[in-house]
């Protein structure tokens, strides 16, 4: 019984033994296919990362183009207002150059006598001097006086030194 016990047993070991290799074998394809497999999602990761650079790229061109072609419409605009201006002759140049400085000092001074007028009201109404000036010369009046100076000042000398 013992032969019987030990073959029987010795029979199993060795089939055990057989079947070790072909299930390493098993884990071993399993392993190799999950890596090939994260492989591939990164490979599909970058080529996605590589195509909306490239449509980013196509984008920020055609973007170019567009601001090129609007620059190009306001030289020749410019140009066909000059061209104008030159053929109808002197005093039209003169009263085209004229236009921008009468409609700022017009428009300052309008603006000029309606706060000298709401300071005045104040005034009138008690209101101590100290407190008028706050309420009157805000930010908005700061941004208006700062983009009239930046036109007339540093807008025209940058333009006159070609920047």
């Amino acid at each position: 019984m013992e032969l019987l016990g030990g073959g029987i047993i010795g029979s199993l070991l060795g089939g055990v033994f057989r079947l070790v290799p072909e299930a390493l074998k098993f884990l071993d394809k399993k392993n190799e296919r999950s890596h090939e497999l994260s492989m591939f999602e990164q490979q599909c990761k970058l080529e996605a990362a590589r195509a909306d650079q490239k449509l980013a790229e196509i984008g920020a061109q055609h973007q170019a183009a567009v601001d090129v072609g609007a620059m190009d419409a306001f030289k020749l605009a410019i140009q066909q207002q000059t061209d104008m201006v030159k053929a109808a002759g002197g005093w039209a140049a003169a009263l085209s150059a004229s236009v921008r400085p009468l409609m700022t000092y017009y428009l300052l001074g309008i603006y000029g006598v309606v706060k000298t007028c709401l300071i005045m009201a104040e005034l009138n109404a008690g209101t101590p001097f100290v407190q008028i000036m706050p309420s009157l010369w805000g930010v908005d009046d700061m941004a208006l006086l700062s983009g009239v100076v930046n036109y007339w000042i540093l807008d025209r000398t940058l333009a006159k030194r070609g920047l």
